[in-house]
């Protein structure tokens, strides 16, 4: 996964309602909703729910499927495995240690 695309997920999961959108769905027993379900969960118009479903999709950590006259919107486990796995690369290398202290005076 390429640097662009870890910030691209990033900022996706850098609002508390794309959050709860996405653990929304996940706890869905098809494990698939549509922006409706949502929008009776959250305190949001449907315009709002929609507005941060699109930046799910966007970043890939969601996908549509038609059904019927409405979208169905199920989580992307590849994705989120593959984030997972650069975020656990993303600082092999460096040395992290916790910095030294100093005995304090009595």
């Amino acid at each position: 996964m390429q640097d662009d695309d870890i910030a691209n997920i990033m900022r996706a999961l850098g609002h508390p309602v794309r959050l709860n959108i996405l653990r929304f769905i996940a706890s869905q027993q098809q494990r698939e909703c549509c922006c409706g379900d949502v929008t009776e969960s959250l305190p949001l118009a449907q315009s709002t729910v929609s507005q941060h479903i699109k930046v799910l999709l966007d970043a890939g950590l969601i996908e549509r499927k038609p059904h019927g006259t409405r979208n169905r919107y199920m989580i992307r486990h590849d994705r989120l495995s593959e984030i997972g796995t650069a975020f656990g690369g993303l600082l092999t290398g460096l040395n992290f240690q916790a910095p030294h202290k100093e005995a304090e005076p009595a």
